[in-house]
């Protein structure tokens, strides 16, 4: 689809990633509406996007956001709402893994749930899911954030292959690390000691106007990482050496557990 023929909803909209992607499709001829928890639009927002205010964790929140897209005519859905999670199991609060599954994919999963009637019932329509390339190759340090986008990427193909013969298209875009406000110090520590590079949100952003615009199934971003993801997918445990600085990094950063399971 062209982005001058693209209605975008785009959840994830204040962050770092969600504002360049406004900026970049807006420009590109998009008309866009982001979704935001907070009631006002974020600060440098691009020209003319709208706003809906909504929390997708709750059924409210979807049902909202479902309708007012259906009454703007919605042809083109960018799921980029998520939560980070970086940092050993060992550490993570018991409440992280919740709240990272339920905002990273449950949320996703619903929403397009109560969109796809609408959808069908276009000419044409897409739906992307804003993944990442953690989803395909597990790294220390982010086991919950990568399970939960390793879902979305699961998520997502078996709803295209479902969805094959209609006119909805199923995509998903899969940065790299990005330089935003999402990933905190400690993880561009992280990303210095293992030498990971860190895109800038407006490279990702012009990927996603490629991908809208390819309707090719999926996109991902930088490299060794593309070439990771397609490696990790043929040789799985036969890479797991490949990982022994970021293993080592973080341990030498993170408290480690007692015995008993408690953080020392």
């Amino acid at each position: 689809m062209k982005a001058a023929d693209a209605r975008v909803l785009l959840t994830g909209a204040r962050g770092g990633i969600g504002q360049a992607m406004a900026r970049t499709l807006t420009a590109a001829g998009a008309a866009v509406m982001g979704v935001g928890r907070a009631a006002a639009r974020p600060a440098g927002a691009a020209a003319g996007m709208g706003w809906l205010q909504a929390d997708l964790i709750t059924a409210q929140g979807v049902a909202d956001v479902a309708a007012a897209a259906e009454a703007w005519g919605v042809n083109v859905v960018i799921h980029a709402a998520g939560v980070p999670a970086f940092g050993s199991l060992a550490n993570e609060p018991p409440s992280r893994p919740d709240e990272v599954v339920r905002t990273n994919l449950v949320a996703p999963m619903l929403l397009t749930r109560e969109l796809l009637p609408q959808l069908l019932r276009q000419p044409r329509a897409q739906v992307v899911f804003v993944g990442s390339a953690l989803g395909r190759i597990g790294l220390p340090g982010f086991s919950v954030y990568g399970a939960s986008k390793a879902g979305l990427h699961g998520f997502a193909e078996a709803l295209r292959r479902e969805l094959g013969d209609t006119g909805v298209r199923i995509q998903v875009l899969g940065p790299r690390s990005t330089r935003t406000s999402f990933n905190d110090a400690a993880v561009e520590a992280y990303n210095r000691a293992t030498n990971t590079a860190m895109d800038p949100p407006d490279v990702v952003a012009q990927a996603l106007l490629r991908l809208i615009e390819s309707e090719a199934p999926d996109r991902f971003i930088g490299f060794p990482e593309r070439l990771g993801v397609r490696l990790n997918g043929l040789l799985g445990a036969l890479l797991d050496g490949s990982f022994v600085k970021h293993r080592r990094h973080l341990r030498a950063t993170s408290p480690q557990p007692d015995p008993q399971g408690s953080p020392t």
